[in-house]
């Protein structure tokens, strides 16, 4: 049977279209009209992200009840009521009316509370209030704190002198052991330990222990026992997650800085260098506040007026504080006197991202800064500066003294001033950060201009001449630095443990945790295809024990490396 000329056009038409959609490439289309498509391989299965062991209730915002129409509000009036009625009636309305109005004052006072940084003392119960914990939680912190209190464990200091050889054979050698030390670890641990974007972090150094400390983007605190028994949580159908799904250690989160905003950002933490029995953490929202572990008591101990801090440092003895801010200064804070007795310098005319003091020259203070120049200081030199007349303030939030940028550079052009300034070297982009050594011997810069730098110093010359004779880097290392708006910025952090090779840690946007040497050679590339998909941004080292460092990135999971039989 011979098909009509309407068959003979259509299957022409399916014929044209079928031959269309295959050089558009569109394959389901192709398929619906009866071509045999090949099916895509399966895509290969990625460990699932690890799951928060409990649900956390966030912060209720208090809002105050909106005003509405008193002519909707108006009640039906009864044409047939009594003035007596009506007299009740209206004294009930205006009650309700004084209420109402008292309710909605007592709300609004309420929120503008919430948004106001919190100056006073605050204890553990009230740094967790946002997230309703229970007795329970609480006791286990406080038991978890108070097991590193027992005995005082104060900052070690390096030697100038130590891991300093006359040839690069010795040097080898050290690089290679670190290689097979530091070569064996894994991802042994991971959790969420913070709600949002981790800042800082701070290694206790408890060598029982692997207690880790990560500030994040809104102001919490989070406190990771990683190695801590884990306890069985099953879902909502009663199952419990595999180990590679599952967290790691217990953890606690703690509302160091308040409100729970950005501008409560934890830019920095430190563990006290006397006996480690507390910590201190900086935060944008101009305070620095000390958490102390024997107590459980949070208190603020400096307080700068709309000035955005981005750094702090403390000398060994944890006497003295060096504070760097986002207005090109960096304070001076003696904590055995009034916060008004501190001294404020203005040593750039841009932000200072990060200031770090020489551990075994503590008066070599060393900043960088978004001026692209990272800067030397002999901080004895700035008593130079003639000190301004200031009436005698007791309050702790008073204002300190203040020399601005115009101050001293006039003081480092003088011959009074020789010396303050030891060295500066520039750099192509803004440099992120800048650290000494655990020995105060070698530095290590970060810079937006993918650049790490490294500089080795001759501690004999630190008091021989006013100016280093020669401050340039020995080695650069290219290192994607361009984190962008989303990611932490990248800071190369060396490991704090003077008994071995000196040796530092810094994220890699490939997420994985690279570990350098004080001579520039790669030590390991440590990475988990599988487990790790984000960039570890932050990153820091236990300050007792080689192998381990703590990782953290943009969205509060945190990791621990170490051997897997450790």
């Amino acid at each position: 049977m011979e098909t009509s000329a309407y068959e003979q056009e259509r299957e022409a038409n399916i014929a044209r279209n079928r031959a269309l959609l295959e050089q558009l490439d569109l394959k389901d289309a192709v398929s619906s009209l009866g071509a045999h498509v090949k099916p895509k391989p399966a895509p290969k299965p990625k460990a699932k992200p690890i799951q928060p062991s409990k649900r956390v209730k966030r912060e209720t915002v208090v809002e105050a009840p909106r005003r509405q129409s008193s002519r909707l509000k108006k009640d039906v009036v009864d044409p047939n009521e009594t003035p007596g009625q009506k007299r009740k009636r209206e004294a009930e309305a205006e009650e309700r009316r004084i209420k109402e109005e008292e309710t909605r004052i007592q709300a609004e006072e309420q929120a503008r509370l919430a948004k106001r940084p919190r100056t006073q003392d605050l204890d553990i119960p009230m740094l967790t209030a946002a997230e309703e914990p229970d007795d329970k939680e609480i006791g286990a912190l406080r038991a978890s704190l108070q097991s590193i209190t027992n005995v005082s464990i104060p900052r070690r200091i390096g030697d100038v002198a130590a891991w300093v050889f006359d040839d690069d054979e010795k040097d080898a050698r050290e690089v290679e052991a670190l290689r097979q030390r530091l070569g064996k670890m894994k991802v042994v641990a991971r959790a969420k330990v913070t709600q949002d974007r981790v800042y800082s972090a701070a290694y206790h150094p408890e060598p029982t222990k692997d207690l880790v400390f990560f500030g994040d983007k809104h102001g919490q605190l989070g406190i990771w026992d990683a190695r801590a028994p884990v306890d069985e949580v099953a879902d909502e159908d009663g199952d419990v997650a595999p180990n590679d799904e599952k967290e790691g250690g217990k953890y606690w989160r703690l509302q160091q800085h308040w409100p729970a905003t950005s501008k409560s950002s934890i830019s920095s933490i430190r563990i006290d260098p006397i006996d480690s029995h507390s910590l201190y953490t900086a935060s944008y929202d101009c305070t620095i506040r000390q958490l102390s572990f024997v107590s459980g008591i949070s208190q603020q101990i400096f307080s700068s007026p709309d000035v955005l801090i981005t750094s702090f440092d403390l000398l060994p003895s944890g006497h003295e504080m060096w504070i760097s801010d986002a207005s090109g200064g960096v304070t001076h804070l003696d904590l055995r006197e009034s916060s008004s007795q501190a001294r404020w310098y203005g040593l750039s005319d841009q932000k200072i991202g990060s200031v770090s003091l020489n551990p075994t020259t503590p008066h070599l203070v060393l900043t960088a800064s978004n001026n692209r120049l990272l800067k030397i200081w002999d901080t004895r030199r700035l008593d130079a500066l003639t000190p301004q007349k200031h009436e005698s303030v007791v309050s702790p939030s008073s204002s300190p003294l203040e020399y601005d940028f115009d101050e001293v550079q006039k003081l480092v052009n003088s011959k009074k001033g020789s010396g303050l300034l030891r060295g500066e070297c520039p750099h192509g982009k803004s440099v992120s950060s800048a650290y000494w050594d655990p020995r105060g011997r070698s530095i290590v810069s970060t810079s937006y201009d993918d650049t790490l730098r490294l500089w080795e110093l001759d501690a004999g010359k630190y008091d021989s001449y006013p100016v280093f004779p020669s401050f340039t880097p020995f080695s650069r290392i290219k290192h994607n630095c361009q984190t962008g708006k989303w990611l932490t910025i990248l800071r190369a952090v060396w490991n704090p443990n003077p008994d071995v090779y000196p040796h530092f840690t810094v994220g890699n946007l490939e997420h994985s945790l690279d570990i350098f040497s004080c001579k520039g050679d790669l030590i390991a590339r440590l990475s988990d295809r599988q487990r790790i998909t984000a960039t570890q941004a932050v990153t820091c080292s236990h300050p007792s024990i080689v192998e381990r460092c703590a990782t953290g990135n943009g969205s509060g999971r945190c990791v621990l490396w170490a051997p897997s039989d450790s």
